[in-house]
């Protein structure tokens, strides 16, 4: 289950993080969130946390970092959706990936402890 979630976070964010440079559907996003001039430092950490996520399948320190980070950064997402009153459904994207993450981490630290 854990290289599922983790390949889909990691090519999702490889995604996110590329379209954050590329892509005026988020560029007009980060306008909406009141958050511009952080869509470069966002889109080079999601992009940063994807690859990690990847690379993390095969050492598993990179993947509790990279799974731990992505889970703040949507756990703050969220935070954002809630903050500018968008509805449960703009929200649930960011709440899917918080919980893709989080999964992963908690796995992780489980695993770690038996």
């Amino acid at each position: 289950m854990r290289l599922g979630l983790s390949i889909t976070s990691g090519v999702s964010f490889i995604f996110f993080g590329l379209a954050c440079f590329f892509s005026d559907v988020f560029m007009n996003e980060f306008d909406r969130y009141g958050l511009s001039k952080f869509l470069n430092i966002v889109g080079f950490f999601q992009l940063l946390g994807g690859i990690g996520c990847i690379i993390g399948i095969f050492y598993r320190k990179l993947l509790i970092i990279s799974s731990l980070g992505l889970s703040v950064m949507m756990l703050l997402g969220v935070g954002v959706r809630v903050k500018i009153n968008d509805t449960l459904i703009q929200t649930l994207p960011a709440l899917i990936y918080l919980i893709i993450n989080a999964t992963i981490f908690i796995d992780l630290m489980i695993k770690r402890k038996n």
